[in-house]
């Protein structure tokens, strides 16, 4: 089934065309595979050359409605949600998006038992030779990517690793290590090509780099996250309130 391409007096036809393309991306012609037909097809359904063709799709990929992946093709930028994130209030990821009515799931990067990196002994407040639990993973909220999270726990917390399912903290809390409070500190960053893939964002991309220690009623140290939000998924909301005067001292 070919494309109507309509040009408008005095328009560039690879302006039209990027107007054909993006009207059969908005009403979901190529919905099920995010992915858009080979350079021959869409010549020939087009109607118009591949150097026409390729400046077109330059130009949806600069605006963002595309993005290309080598070695695979050009695929369609799926809508994101945004989300609103409290910086006061200590909760999973899975608990975040299931109160925003979004589905959380997870593709796993590392999952195992290790001894601790430098950082991480100093953070958790282990000795070199204990074990740590690591798990990476790619956080997605109604499939679309998310996040990239690194979190590691000292193993005496965690033995049995084949407990962890879609969220950290409940496994911690069937055994009685829930977080009670939480130290975060968050900084802009860039994405470097790896992680910006895994995102689903160009290389060099914004991103909110968070960095999390939580801790047990007692004091201990349960966990300690590094994350990449994406910076056009993700707001931090923090509330503010306005300290009372200070009292003037009467001499």
């Amino acid at each position: 089934m070919s494309m109507t391409v309509e040009t408008a007096p005095g328009q560039k036809l690879y302006r039209a065309v990027v107007d054909a393309l993006r009207r059969e991306i908005e009403t979901g012609r190529f919905a099920e595979t995010q992915l858009l037909p080979a350079e021959r097809v869409l010549c020939e359904l087009l109607e118009v050359s591949r150097t026409t063709l390729r400046k077109a799709i330059a130009d949806l990929i600069a605006e963002g409605v595309l993005f290309h992946r080598h070695g695979a093709g050009t695929f369609i930028h799926r809508a994101t949600p945004r989300v609103e994130q409290p910086s006061s209030r200590l909760t999973s990821f899975t608990e975040d998006m299931r109160l925003r009515g979004l589905e959380a799931s997870s593709r796993e990067l590392e999952r195992g038992v290790f001894l601790p990196t430098p950082e991480e002994a100093m953070m958790l407040g282990v000795r070199p030779n204990d074990r740590v639990f690591r798990l990476g993973r790619l956080r997605l909220a109604d499939g679309s990517p998310m996040a990239i999270e690194r979190a590691a726990v000292p193993i005496r917390f965690l033995p049995e690793q084949e407990s962890v399912g879609d969220s950290l903290y409940e496994a911690l809390s069937a055994r009685g290590f829930r977080p009670t409070r939480g130290l975060q500190r968050l900084r802009a960053t860039l994405l470097d090509h790896a992680d910006a893939e895994l995102l689903g964002v160009a290389p060099d991309s914004p991103a909110l780099y968070i960095q999390r220690i939580a801790y047990l009623a007692d004091g201990s140290c349960v966990e300690f996250t590094k994350s990449w939000y994406r910076a056009d998924a993700y707001d931090f909301v923090s509330e503010l309130t306005l300290s009372p005067p200070a009292r003037k001292t009467q001499r």
